[in-house]
């Protein structure tokens, strides 16, 4: 039986498509927005201005796209790293440290950048708005999977968007310099504050 050793044009526009968003997240993390050009992601993915335009006709189309798929891939990482957790009150605690790593890293960072530069752009905070409700829908879906039953809907909900707004608090606070120690106390403190909430829903 032959061995097939040439991608099929689907593999080739996938590797493409690939690349460009790969670029645009580094981009983003090490030059800011106001410095990430085309030009620039094209260059680093190795990907002509055409092949580009084939694919994403504006930057702010590819500058979302890019924090789509940067998501997916932490969203993928979260759930793989969920499914061990233990159950019950350990693992809300736990379900807040993922939080913070998911958060605090390379999404924040490009979400940052996006968000401060769709202050002035029009296009750019149209595209990202459903970006960013379909964030929260999925890790309030991680959430809920984690607590299972143990909470009430609205209580899960409640204490999600708390941890969410902490954690990307946090992660801006890391960005300009703050200190980790008490970044880590407040974590601490937060995930107390929840087995509290936890153990007198339960009760």
């Amino acid at each position: 039986m032959a061995v097939r050793t040439h991608r099929t044009q689907q593999e080739r526009s996938e590797q493409t498509r690939e690349a460009l968003l790969e670029a645009t997240i580094g981009c983003l993390v090490e030059l800011g927005y106001a410095r990430t050009t085309v030009q620039e992601v094209c260059a680093r993915a190795g990907v002509s201005r055409g092949a580009q335009q084939h694919h994403f006709t504006t930057k702010a189309e590819l500058m979302t796209a890019a924090l789509e798929h940067l998501f997916a891939r932490l969203t993928r990482q979260v759930s793989e790293a969920a499914e061990g957790l233990p159950p019950g009150r350990e693992r809300v605690t736990q379900g807040i440290d993922l939080l913070w790593e998911a958060y605090s890293g390379t999404l924040s960072t490009a979400a940052v950048e996006l968000w401060v530069a769709a202050r002035t752009d029009p296009e750019l905070r149209e595209r990202l708005r459903p970006v960013d409700r379909a964030l929260g829908h999925a890790t309030l879906q991680l959430y809920r999977d984690a607590a299972g039953d143990d909470l009430p809907e609205a209580e899960l909900e409640t204490l999600l968007l708390l941890s969410v707004n902490l954690v990307r608090g946090l992660a801006l606070d890391a960005m300009i310099g703050g200190g980790a120690q008490r970044r880590a106390r407040l974590l601490e403190e937060w995930k107390a504050t929840v087995l509290d909430r936890y153990a007198a829903v339960a009760d």
